[in-house]
Parts: C-alpha cells; structure tokens; sequence
C-alpha cells in the first residue's frame, strides 16, 4: 500500500507541468506552440527568457527531488516507486493529454534525492557535453548513459536498475533529436524558436 500511494505521490507531484504555467504567467503564451513543442526549461529557453527557463529546470527538478525524499520517510522501495512515478508523470502528465517534457531536469532531480555525488555525475556529463557541442539533447543522452553506470558502481544497483530505465525512456523521447543529430539539423542551446 505504501508503494501504491508513493506512485500516485510522486505521479501527481510529477505532472505539474512549471514551462507551460511559467511561460502562460509571463504573458508569452503557450510554450508548445513554439519550437520542440515541449514543457521543459529548454523549449522555454528558445521563447528568449533566461530566467523563466532557469525556474523551470530549477522546479523541473525539485519535484523528482521531492518525491523522492518524501517518500524516502518510508523506505528505499517508496522512494524509487515516488521517483520513478514523478518521472513518468512529467513525460505523461494527464492534464495535458499525456503529452508533457522529455524528463531530463526530473530525471536528473530524482537522481539528487538519492545523493548528491550521482546527481554531480550527471551535471559534469551535462555541462561538458553542452560546452564542447551546445546540444542539450547530446548532452543529456551523454548524462543518461553514465549515470546507471556510476550508480551501480556506487553501490547502488537497484538504483541503478531504475534509471537504466529511466534512461532508455529519456533516449526514446529524443528519438526525433537523435535523428537530427545525425543529419545534422539539431538545434543548439540558445537558439529561438
């Protein structure tokens, strides 16, 4: 039952979806309509605002670290249940018709509630990466890779199992920025939509 109610925790803190209510606050309407299409702090960043996006990979990222040490109270299984769940409801949240962000600045909160030297793994693979070829997909897909890696090498192989997960469900949502990586055409951090 514990497990139970951490998913639906976790699911629901998950599905707040910050880009769309930012960007609709700030009078710059919705933040779908303009490049990836996306609710994440990258498409927001394309409508120009720095600190809009910066809020919304800053809240993006709380509420996996939430659910997490929330649920934490009751348990390593809670945990994983809550974060996993809050990962899964910001891709799918169901207010808006299943259709939500690709779950990078979450996955990498999530990855924060269970210690602070996995989630400095993946901010060093991020922020490397985005410096060398200025594309937060690559950068992101890079992050995704090592991080179920160094986790297990941690110490932490449930943990690990999870975000390899994770990290396959974080590759098949930038299967179209994959594509366009490889033909050349992806968008860099920074540009507008």
């Amino acid at each position: 039952m514990v497990v139970v109610v951490a998913l639906i925790f976790g699911y629901l803190l998950g599905s707040i979806p910050f880009g769309l209510l930012l960007t609709r606050a700030a009078g710059l309407g919705d933040v779908r309509s303009i490049g990836s299409g996306n609710i994440g702090a990258t498409n927001v960043l394309r409508t120009g605002n720095k600190g809009l996006a910066a809020a919304t990979l800053l809240l993006d990222m709380l509420k996996g670290t939430l659910a997490v040490l929330v649920a934490s109270q009751f348990g390593l299984e809670a945990a994983m249940a809550a974060g996993f769940a809050a990962f899964i409801g910001h891709i799918f949240p169901a207010w808006l018709g299943f259709k939500g962000g690709k779950g990078v600045a979450t996955y990498l909160g999530v990855l924060l509630g269970f210690g602070i030297n996995p989630a400095l793994v993946f901010a060093v693979v991020w922020i490397s990466m985005a410096l060398m070829f200025r594309f937060s997909s690559l950068a992101a897909l890079s992050a995704a890779i090592i991080v179920p890696i160094s986790l297990y090498y941690m110490g932490m192989p449930e943990i690990s199992l999870m975000f390899a997960v994770m990290s396959i469900i974080v590759f098949w949502k930038h299967r179209a920025n994959i594509q366009r990586l490889a033909a050349g055409i992806e968008t860099k951090i920074g540009s507008k939509g």
